[in-house]
């Protein structure tokens, strides 16, 4: 994920839905009810895990099967298969008891435990408090996420019983890093606009990581650290499911695939790299594993974000703050992702006062100016008939009077006066850079730039006299983007003549 360009705002459930879905995740649930099982007689180690002999118990309490398995010799260990996933579980879920303070060790010497203070907040606690507590239950499932299989484990062990990382071949800061990356960039993907619908194939999540932008046919190297990433994917959003942080299918197990088959899903599923919306094949790419974020997930991966000092937005960060705030706010923002911020912060006003509001926010000559006045007049479309006094009111400002026309004469308003040339050569100005702002040059501004020139054949003669401050950068944009040779040098030749008017640095 990109640290230069802000993320798109996301839209999140209300924090009451996303506090009961907290308390549904089967990790945090599990976690409860240890914490309602524990008693005087649980013991635990030096780092604050069950005992052994406590985990038969714990998994029966958590209604696991395979929980208590009978041994050879009858003594009420676990065996070799149920019995340890019921283990593994028993004790996934204690730790997360004891990290999120639903569990507190009393005398870490004697091993004794006690409810822990949070444990009330769960029923007692507003929201924030679930959901305070479903982070820190989060930050242990991404820990767990990070470490390598048992099996690695056991081999990378010294004769001091200690694990030996160079033979394991794990750093842990990378391995944390490059997840943290993955749900970053799983994240932008599923806020942008135009990212997928649906969940994102695992291939593309991972060559995303991998391959570099600017690479055209990745070599064996890099395919087969894209097969690896895939398998640690695999392995880390199993770990990750279970405290809702994602939905995940995982890796079809009867597929044995290689690095170039891993790639080539990738490259069928939006590309290595690609920034673009994943395309998905149902009936292949599926097979190679599939993840959302679920809502509960987009909000525990922006808190991190967050925590981490990367600007997050989400919809409604608005909607208490001024009208200035709001048009400076979602002049970066997507389409609908602006109107729905726009929609929740009209809602909290009386509309002729936001009207007003809005109007005087809009007003300046800095270079934002331009696209305050348009996401103004897309805010102004929301606002009813009610809204009319303060449209007549700025008719006549040199700045607000076009603006007002255009929304007073759109819902049939009667004594619009009309506009004179310099307003309407100054709003068609200020228009085309606010788009410019907005969008850059796309395909809806090369439309408009082309049906100016052709409605007005004089255009270029008069655009150039405008006393707009973006008048010599929207002439040269228009001179860029139109197709015709001719019209194109009429442009250049306008915003020379702009330029040379305004005085040295004019427009920059």
């Amino acid at each position: 994920m990109s640290d230069s360009s802000p993320l798109p705002p996301v839209r999140l459930l209300p924090e009451a839905e996303l506090a009961r879905e907290a308390l549904a995740t089967p990790l945090l649930a599990r976690a409860v009810r240890l914490a309602r099982w524990a008693g005087p007689d649980t013991r635990v180690g030096a780092g604050g895990e069950l005992v052994e002999e406590q985990l038969p118990a714990a998994a029966e309490a958590l209604g696991l099967t395979g929980g208590r398995a009978e041994g050879a010799d009858g003594d009420g260990g676990f065996d070799g298969s149920g019995g340890d996933d019921a283990a593994a579980s028993a004790s996934e879920a204690w730790r997360v008891a004891v990290d999120t303070g639903l569990v507190e060790i009393v005398d870490e010497e004697e091993g004794t435990v006690a409810v822990g203070e949070d444990l009330a907040l769960l029923t007692s606690g507003g929201p924030q408090d679930v959901l305070g507590i479903w982070l820190a239950a989060l930050e242990t499932a991404l820990a767990d996420a990070s470490v390598p299989d048992l099996d690695g484990l056991v081999d990378a062990m010294d004769s001091g019983g200690g694990i030996d990382l160079s033979q394991l071949d794990w750093d842990p800061e990378a391995e944390a890093e490059f997840l943290d990356g993955v749900l970053g960039n799983l994240y932008l993907l599923t806020v942008s606009e135009d990212g997928p619908d649906g969940p994102v194939p695992l291939p593309a999540l991972a060559a995303s990581m991998i391959v570099p932008d600017d690479m055209g046919e990745p070599t064996n190297d890099v395919l087969e650290q894209v097969s690896d990433a895939m398998m640690r994917l695999d392995d880390q959003f199993r770990v990750l499911e279970p405290i809702g942080l994602v939905e995940y299918q995982p890796v079809d197990e009867a597929l044995m695939t290689d690095a170039e088959e891993a790639v080539a899903a990738a490259e069928g599923a939006g590309g290595p790299g690609s920034s673009g919306s994943p395309v998905v094949d149902d009936t292949d790419v599926t097979r190679y594993g599939m993840v959302r974020l679920t809502p509960l997930g987009l909000y525990g991966v922006r808190a991190r974000l967050q925590e981490a000092g990367v600007p997050a937005p989400a919809v409604g960060d608005l909607v208490d703050k001024g009208a200035d705030a709001l048009l400076d706010g979602t002049a970066g923002f997507p389409p609908a992702a602006a109107h729905a911020e726009t929609e929740q912060w009209l809602a909290r006003r009386e509309s002729l006062d936001a009207a007003r509001e809005l109007l005087a926010a809009a007003r300046g000559s800095d270079p934002g100016a331009p696209l305050r006045r348009l996401r103004c007049q897309q805010a102004l479309s929301l606002v009813g008939a009610v809204a009319e006094p303060a449209l007549r009111e700025v008719l006549d400002d040199p700045e607000l009077g076009g603006l007002a026309r255009v929304w007073l004469t759109e819902r049939g308003a009667a004594e619009v006066p009309a506009p004179s040339e310099a307003m309407v050569f100054w709003l068609t100005i200020d228009t085309v850079a606010a788009q410019l702002a907005a969008e850059g040059n796309s395909a809806e501004l090369r439309a408009l730039v082309e049906g100016l020139a052709a409605q007005h054949g004089s255009f270029f003669a008069a655009a150039w006299r405008v006393e707009h401050p973006a008048t010599p950068d929207v002439l040269e944009a228009m001179g860029r983007i139109h197709p015709d040779k001719r019209v194109a040098k009429e442009a250049r030749k306008a915003a020379f003549k702009a330029r040379s008017q305004m005085g040295p640095g004019a427009g920059a």
